[in-house]
């Protein structure tokens, strides 16, 4: 008697690909969750290290403006699932999806290990495009460069430049102030600028998981348009921001203290940059960028006002690093493991 594998035991009215729609589904809660805990540190770096706010508070707040970001648009969902790549219908694309997201999980998780922040974003789009090219499915070239290419180019420029000159006009302010009184106001109002740093992550990052899901349901046949169903957004808002809840605390040490020694000033000058770009990056361009390379060089450029030599350059050199190497390992690893997809997957 033939062994039944998976797809003989739905019922017959079961097309066989809702088994990998599923998977799909799942894998991309999954990289929500590690997405909430590889970018915790994004919004809790700056303001636990400077004892703006306690841990405990940091993170319960961060993961609750995650929740609420993830509700204010759908621009970035639209442009992950229509402009990177384009799959084939059915189970041969969803295997696209899901090696997409194995890459992307898995350079989350080694990252977050080796304690340096990393980008979610670049992850799950160089797995996107590693598992493409893996397959016969179609890049979207001219669309890439446009909505991901050059903000990723651009926006650690625009955070690193703004955090500089926020905290110079915050220095030419407060330049006949008492610092200890300065530091009192903006440790308070840090937690006003954490928030706003927590809601961008959260309108950036949760997108980008609603995104694969949208695109996974309309490959199937569930969905004809790219709008956004309200459970994925309320299942990618849920699964993000309990990885944030998570912590991220390794990677918390390397942006709050190793990378430079920050006060509250500092601080807030850098998390209110950071929002800026992430907020002109979804509300009007509608673009995915990356939340951690933009906090990171708003903590650098806020931190080079104190003197250049402030910065440890060598930790900011590891990250940029990283940066460089997230796209092409992710994308590796996606087509590694499509390429194991197609040997033991059925379709």
């Amino acid at each position: 008697m033939p062994l039944s594998g998976p797809a003989d035991l739905l019922p017959p009215d079961v097309p066989p690909e809702n088994l990998v729609l599923v998977a799909v589904i799942a894998a991309a809660l999954v990289f929500a969750f590690t997405n909430g805990f590889q970018d915790a540190a994004n919004s809790l770096a700056t303001p636990i290290s400077t004892n703006s706010l306690g841990p405990r508070a940091a993170v319960v707040m961060a993961a609750s403006m995650n929740m609420v970001g993830a509700f204010l648009g759908e621009g970035v969902a639209r442009t992950i699932s229509q402009d990177i790549i384009t799959p084939h219908s059915g189970a041969p694309g969803l295997y696209v999806l899901f090696a997409a997201l194995v890459g992307a999980i898995a350079w989350n998780i080694v990252t977050w290990y080796k304690g340096m922040p990393s980008s979610s974003s670049h992850a799950l789009v160089g797995g996107m495009l590693g598992a493409a090219l893996a397959s016969t499915s179609v890049v979207n070239a001219p669309d890439v460069t446009d909505s991901f290419v050059l903000p990723m180019l651009l926006s650690p420029l625009i955070g690193g430049i703004g955090g500089y000159l926020m905290m110079l006009a915050i220095m030419w302010l407060f330049r006949r102030s008492r610092p200890v009184r300065v530091a009192r106001k903006f440790r308070m109002a840090q937690s006003v600028s954490a928030a706003a740093m927590a809601l961008g992550h959260g309108l950036q990052d949760a997108q980008k998981t609603m995104g694969v899901v949208v695109l996974a349901l309309v490959l199937t046949g569930y969905q004809h348009s790219y709008t956004l169903p309200l459970w994925v957004v309320v299942a990618a808002g849920i699964s993000m921001s309990l990885g944030t809840l998570t912590g991220g605390w390794r990677i918390m040490r390397t942006l709050g203290r190793r990378v430079i020694q920050l006060d509250s000033p500092r601080g807030f000058a850098a998390e209110t940059t950071a929002a800026m770009v992430l907020y002109a990056a979804a509300f009007i361009w509608h673009v995915p960028v990356s939340s951690t390379h933009t906090i990171t060089s708003a903590i650098v450029g806020a931190g080079a006002t104190r003197r250049l030599s402030a910065v440890r350059w060598g930790v900011a050199g590891n990250i940029v690093t990283v940066w460089l190497l997230t796209l092409p390992g992710a994308a590796a690893i996606a087509a590694a493991a499509y390429g194991l997809l197609r040997v033991v997957a059925p379709g």
